[in-house]
């Protein structure tokens, strides 16, 4: 069903601003997976990684439905995607010490090393990222 037009049509301005966004956003990912792929993960797997590196409580390990959340996906494609790093080595599953009966995930040696090359390659890419939102912002 089509949406109904109560807004405005959108500027020449807007329109720019969003191909600009999406130029932008694409350039990042491609990058990212380049610089992924030469450090033996996928982007997913670095994306992952980072989730459970970050953890919101601050403890470096992450449980499943935290993982869903911050990934935005669902629950059995994040559990193939543990299942996969964990088959690879670049993370272990272990028993919550402070949830019974749950499972947190962990980065392994392999896993931090792996993480932390990505992250430095790609530090001059996230930098250009957000000076480019950063003006697309002010805008």
């Amino acid at each position: 069903m089509p949406a109904s037009k109560t807004k405005e049509t959108p500027t020449h301005a807007e329109y720019a601003q969003a191909a600009a966004l999406r130029e932008a956003l694409r350039a990042f990912q491609r990058r990212t997976d380049v610089v992924t792929a030469a450090n033996g993960l996928t982007s997913r797997t670095y994306q992952l990684l980072l989730m459970i590196k970050t953890a919101r409580a601050g403890s470096e390990q992450a449980g499943l439905t935290e993982l869903e959340e911050r990934l935005q996906l669902g629950k059995s494609t994040v559990t193939e995607l543990v299942q996969r790093s964990e088959k690879r080595g670049l993370v272990r599953r272990e028993l919550d010490r402070n949830r019974p009966g749950a499972i947190s995930i962990r980065l392994t040696r392999a896993g931090e090393r792996r993480l932390a090359n990505a992250l430095a390659e790609l530090g001059d890419e996230r930098r250009r990222l957000i000076k480019i939102l950063s003006k697309l912002a002010a805008r």
